[in-house]
């Protein structure tokens, strides 16, 4: 598989987003299991979770608890694979989400984040989102203060906008390596941050690329030139969509989340599928 950067680390161009294995309507674990494995077989060193990725309030960090499982029982090499999680963002076991950006609760969590991952550092940290009551300066200092103390390797945010972004980057010593936003063919007001990361050389990595859990599925219907692009080249409109986002800048690598293996694979192969400038402009102005 084609290998972009975050920070120091060459991962492979299309990550895995593990959220659909984890909150409502999850599988049952020996299908999520196999998802990762298939993921992996296939060159994916990319799996992207998060402490809120759960539906009771008792399991906080089911998908981080289940990710571990799976890389532990994977047959083959996994030393190259990055796990990034996040912290900060909450699920109360009602449906909702809310916040916490207090650092108390930022170094809580990453402490709690490491014994369910079984791990000594944490691959990458993101802080998950913005906390209205909590000066964002205070919340990014906390992850800044983890990466000081050798707990997280690299650090990254998430849902933030262009002035959050450098402000980030400015607290952590120009140490920022990835932010991650919702971008897909739906939702594509990130496109500032996505060129401010490209700038700035700082890996973009789009959540929900597809559409969302719910709408990946039906993303050739919603957007018809990225169905007739897949047509054309004869694969899914959902590859065509991961390599329209891979087309964007260098520094972007989806995470798109998937529960089956046969998705895992689908997902993957989107790094072999070369666009036209012609496509690429076609799909733009859809």
């Amino acid at each position: 598989m084609q290998t972009r950067n975050i920070g120091d680390v060459q991962v492979g161009a299309i990550g895995l987003g593990g959220m659909p294995m984890s909150i409502e309507g999850r599988p049952d674990e020996s299908r999520s299991i196999a998802a990762i494995h298939a993921a992996l077989d296939a060159g994916v060193t990319l799996i992207d979770t998060a402490d809120a990725y759960h539906i009771h309030a008792d399991e906080v960090g089911h998908n981080e608890s289940l990710i571990a499982r799976a890389l532990a029982s994977y047959g083959g090499d996994t030393s190259e694979v990055l796990v990034a999680t996040k912290g900060g963002h909450l699920r109360p076991g009602d449906g909702s989400w809310t916040v916490d950006g207090s650092p108390e609760h930022i170094r809580q969590a990453a402490d709690a984040s490491l014994k369910r991952l079984g791990v000594d550092v944490i691959g990458l940290y993101q802080f998950h989102r913005p906390d209205p009551t909590v000066p964002y300066e205070d919340s990014v200092g906390a992850v800044r203060d983890l990466l000081d103390a050798g707990k997280i390797r690299m650090a990254g945010i998430s849902n933030a906008n262009p002035e959050q972004i450098r402000t980030a980057n400015e607290i952590l010593g120009g140490r920022l390596v990835s932010v991650q936003n919702q971008f897909s063919p739906a939702f594509r007001s990130s496109e500032p941050e996505l060129d401010l990361c490209a700038e700035m050389g700082i890996a973009f990595l789009p959540w929900a690329p597809l559409g969302g859990i719910s709408r990946a599925g039906e993303l050739g219907s919603r957007f018809a030139p990225f169905a007739e692009v897949a047509q054309e080249h004869g694969v899914s409109p959902q590859q065509v969509c991961l390599a329209w986002l891979l087309a964007k800048a260098p520094v972007v690598i989806p995470i798109p989340g998937s529960s089956r293996p046969e998705t895992a694979r689908d997902s993957a192969e989107a790094v072999d599928l070369k666009l036209s400038a012609d496509e690429l402009a076609r799909l733009d102005a859809n």
